[in-house]
C-alpha cells in the first residue's frame, strides 16, 4: 500500500499541519497544495476519473482508493457511533429504548451527518439531524431553500475543516431521497459543475426538511460558545464542536423542540489552541509557536494535552513540498509510475 496525502497548505491549523508534515511512514508522501479543501477534493476526484492513469497504474499492480469520505467505507465506522451514542444515552437514563433522539453534526462535506442518516434508515430512532455550518453556509441555504449554489465568497474561518463549498456526500443523500434516480442526480451534479448551482424538486426538498435542519454560526458566535460553555460547565470545546453547540441552541430557540440531543464533538480543542485561547481570553494569544499555545491552553484550563500532539514538537519535518492544485495528478504519477 502506498499513501499519498493532499491537504490545503494554508487551510489547516498549525497543529494539523504538523501532523501532516511529520508523517514518518516509509510508504507515505504528503503534499500541501496551493488552494482550499474544495481544490484538493476536486483534484482527487479528477485523478480517480482519469481512466488512462488508472489503467497505467493497474499494470504496475496499483488500484486507487480514497481514505476520506469520497470512499463510502469512511461512513461505516461513523454509522456505528450513532448507535453507540444512543445506547450510552439509554444506559445513562437520559432516554428510554425506543425514544426519539436528535443529533447535531458540524459538517462541511456532509459525510458524518450522512452516516447519521444511514443509521436512521437502518432503524435507529433519530428524529432530526441538525446540519451545523460555519460562515461557508452553502448547506444551510440548501436545506432551507432547495438551491445549492457554490457561487459565493469563500471564508477562511476558525473551524477550517468545515471551510467547504462543494459537499461531495450530498450527492449520496440526493440519490437516496430521489429513490435512486441516478439520471436526475447526475443532472444536478452536471449543473453544479457547469453552472455552479442547481435546485432540487419541491417534493425532494420536503423530504429532506422533514429529517434535516440547517443552521449556520459565525465566528463571533463560535468563540462566544466556547467561552460560555467553558465558564458554565468547565467543558472545553474546539471550534467545530462550538459551531454544532450554537446551532443546537438556535434550533431549540426556533422550534421549542426539547428532544434529547447529542452534539457530535469532532476534534480536540488542542488542534485549534490559538482560536480556543482567543475565545477564552477574549484576546488574540501572544506568540506564534503552536506548542507554546498548547502549554498555555493546558495551564489555563488544566485539561490534558493529547500525548501524540505534544510529541509533534520533536518530530522532524519530512514533507515540506507545496504544489499547485493542478499538479496533483503529476505528483501521483511521479510517486507511483
Amino acid at each position: 500500500t502506498q499513501i499519498i496525502v493532499f491537504y490545503p497548505s494554508e487551510g489547516v491549523s498549525d497543529i494539523q499541519k504538523q501532523q501532516m508534515i511529520t508523517q514518518a511512514g516509509k510508504n507515505v508522501k504528503v503534499f500541501g497544495i496551493e488552494g482550499n479543501f474544495d481544490d484538493a477534493q476536486r483534484g482527487v476526484k479528477e485523478i480517480f476519473g482519469n481512466t488512462a492513469l488508472s489503467d497505467e497504474l493497474a499494470k504496475k499492480g496499483y488500484t486507487f482508493s480514497s481514505a476520506n469520505s469520497i470512499n463510502w467505507g469512511r461512513l461505516v465506522p461513523q454509522i456505528v457511533y450513532y448507535f453507540s451514542a444512543y445506547v450510552d444515552a439509554v444506559k445513562a437514563g437520559k432516554i428510554t429504548a425506543g425514544d426519539p433522539i436528535n443529533f447535531v453534526v458540524p459538517t462541511g462535506n456532509f459525510g458524518d451527518i450522512l452516516a447519521g442518516y444511514y443509521a436512521k434508515l437502518m432503524g435507529l430512532p433519530i428524529d432530526r439531524l441538525l446540519c451545523a455550518s460555519n460562515s461557508n453556509n452553502v448547506l444551510t441555504d440548501f436545506i432551507n431553500t432547495g438551491v445549492y449554489d457554490r457561487r459565493r465568497e469563500f471564508f477562511k474561518t476558525v473551524s477550517p475543516s468545515m471551510d467547504i463549498l462543494v459537499s461531495s456526500n450530498l450527492e449520496r443523500l440526493l440519490y437516496s431521497v430521489t429513490e435512486h434516480d441516478a439520471a436526475r442526480v447526475a443532472d444536478y451534479m452536471k449543473r453544479l459543475n457547469t453552472e455552479g448551482h442547481y435546485e432540487i424538486d419541491s417534493d425532494d426538498l420536503k423530504q429532506i426538511q422533514s429529517q434535516f435542519f440547517g443552521a449556520w454560526v459565525d465566528e463571533l458566535e463560535t468563540k462566544e460558545a466556547i467561552g460560555r460553555i467553558y465558564n458554565d460547565y468547565h467543558y472545553l470545546m474546539d471550534t467545530h464542536t462550538a459551531v454544532a453547540w450554537r446551532a443546537m441552541e438556535k434550533y431549540r430557540f426556533l422550534t421549542s423542540d426539547e428532544t434529547y440531543t447529542v452534539v457530535l464533538s469532532t476534534a480536540s480543542p488542542y488542534k485549534f489552541a490559538d482560536s480556543v485561547l482567543a475565545a477564552l481570553d477574549d484576546a488574540q494569544p501572544q506568540g506564534s509557536n503552536p506548542f507554546e499555545l498548547l502549554q498555555k491552553l493546558h495551564a489555563d484550563t488544566g485539561t490534558e494535552i493529547p500525548p501524540r500532539m505534544l510529541a509533534l514538537e520533536n518530530l522532524p519535518v519530512l514533507h515540506s513540498e507545496v504544489i499547485p492544485a493542478d499538479k496533483m495528478e503529476l505528483a501521483v504519477v511521479k510517486n507511483l509510475v
